[in-house]
């Protein structure tokens, strides 16, 4: 059982850092809007701000920020209390839920410290654009991803264990 909260924090700990920490570098040495090309045509480190959740959905509402602070600190909550339950074996739900939660609130940081999340990764391929993301976000999707293998996994598990 120890194990599981190890790693976890572990985790966490080095997520929220390099989210923080790429995020303050990106806003103290780089203009608003300017960008560094990485690989041409397809990949760029850009200074960008989101004022809402994915794709900057309600960016331009005024409840924004309560709304976005709201969930984000449900989620988290839902997040310990899920982990909590977890079997010692879980290993990779537990790293699972350790990237979404570092992730919630790395970004959850920003959006009560800035009113906005800090974004910098541009994926691009010529002229069409995935929208920006951080270090946060990223975590989030790779633990969503893992979680849903996770699942997946489990659901075979217990359907052997049944039969």
């Amino acid at each position: 059982m120890k194990s599981k909260y190890t790693l976890s924090l572990f985790v966490t700990a080095v997520v929220l850092i390099l989210d923080q920490a790429t995020k303050l570098y990106i806003d103290r040495t780089m203009e608003m809007y300017s960008s560094i090309v990485v690989v041409k045509d397809f990949f760029a480190i850009t200074n960008i701000r989101n004022k809402g959740a994915a794709f900057s959905f309600l960016a331009n509402s005024p409840y924004r920020l309560p709304i976005l602070t709201l969930v984000s600190v449900i989620a988290i909550i839902a997040i310990i209390v899920f982990f909590r339950k977890l079997r010692p074996d879980q290993k990779l739900t537990a790293f699972s839920l350790a990237l979404i939660f570092a992730g919630a609130v790395g970004n959850l940081i920003d959006r009560v410290r800035l009113g906005e999340v800090i974004d910098f990764l541009v994926v691009h391929w010529h002229e069409h654009y995935w929208p920006a993301f951080n270090v946060a976000d990223s975590a989030i999707c790779v633990g969503v991803f893992l979680l849903a293998i996770d699942m997946y996994v489990e659901e075979k598990r217990l359907k052997r264990v049944k039969n």
